[in-house]
């Protein structure tokens, strides 16, 4: 996916520690000038720990914001520190480099959906999130739509990865503990592992380079859904990667209530994606091996 070429151009990834910022940091090294940054340097809910931070960067530095906050069920008790990070900052991020002349590349998620289209979500879709997550997290995306700079906005869906905390880290663990696990088997979504989206991003800002030259970053906006090929339910994706000797039973969410609600389908269409930049993730499957593998391969 990642031709071997120089992005051009120095990049400042915020959100070192997390399961993606890792793999963006990991994707972006080869092809450009990689600064990353965390808490306490940043911190999303203070925005004068970011505004000063990029308005001492050089001249033309992309900007990806890989941080948010992602604690679903805990964003129904704290809705301004949910609001702050994942609706406010976005816009101030895009502002600032609106003001300076840059790109700003942003993620979202697939829980600005309320599942019931029962079909792969477009980018047209109008979202009607049904928890606090979903309502900051399409906040955030308006807010950097109507600075109207060069902006990226990527919605994915069920990231997961090696590091942090996700469905796939989670689970594997409560498996050792012995007892049979109960899974929901009626919320069908793609899941994402975290490298194959940060190796999409890359490749989506090759191609625009090699269509134009670093300039065409700052002609650049757009909404795109970026996710694994293909849908399954929690269950599906449990099934997938845990061993046969695990005792595994569906469930309907009914029987695993959460503070959050979650939508019954947010399965995303990526055709976009693909018709714009020849850029494809593959299939959830074929991800999930290549993450398994990845566990025992040298570093």
């Amino acid at each position: 996916m990642i031709e071997n070429s120089r992005l051009m151009t120095d990049i400042l990834i915020i959100g070192r520690e997390g399961q993606l910022g890792w793999e963006l940091q990991r994707a972006m090294a080869p092809w450009a000038q990689v600064r990353a940054v965390d808490q306490p340097e940043v911190n999303l809910a203070l925005p004068d720990t970011y505004v000063r931070l990029l308005r001492q960067l050089p001249q033309g530095t992309v900007v990806v914001n890989a941080a948010a906050y992602t604690a679903v069920d805990r964003a129904e008790t704290e809705p301004d520190m949910a609001r702050r990070i994942n609706a406010e900052a976005p816009g101030i991020l895009a502002e600032e480099c609106r003001r300076s002349g840059t790109l700003f590349i942003h993620y979202s998620t697939d829980f600005v959906f309320d599942g019931v289209k029962r079909k792969p979500y477009v980018e047209e879709d109008t979202p009607n999130p049904l928890n606090v997550y979903g309502r900051t997290k399409w906040a955030g995306e308006q807010a950097v739509c109507a600075v109207n700079g060069a902006h990226l906005i990527f919605r994915t869906a069920w990231l997961y990865g090696l590091r942090g905390t996700n469905f796939l880290l989670t689970v594997r663990r409560r498996a050792t503990e012995g007892r049979p696990l109960r899974i929901v088997n009626d919320q069908v979504g793609c899941p994402t592992w975290a490298r194959s989206l940060a190796e999409a991003t890359v490749a989506v800002l090759q191609k625009l380079i090699m269509r134009n030259g670093a300039s065409a970053l700052l002609e650049t906006r757009g909404l795109y859904h970026a996710a694994c090929q293909g849908q399954t339910s929690w269950y599906g994706f449990a099934k997938a990667f845990l061993p046969s000797t695990v005792a595994l039973q569906p469930i309907p969410t009914a029987e695993h209530p959460t503070a959050a609600r979650r939508p019954p389908y947010s399965a995303l269409d990526c055709s976009r994606l693909e018709r714009d930049f020849g850029v494809q993730l593959p299939r959830w499957e074929e991800a999930l091996r290549a993450c398994l593998a990845s566990e025992s391969a040298p570093a």
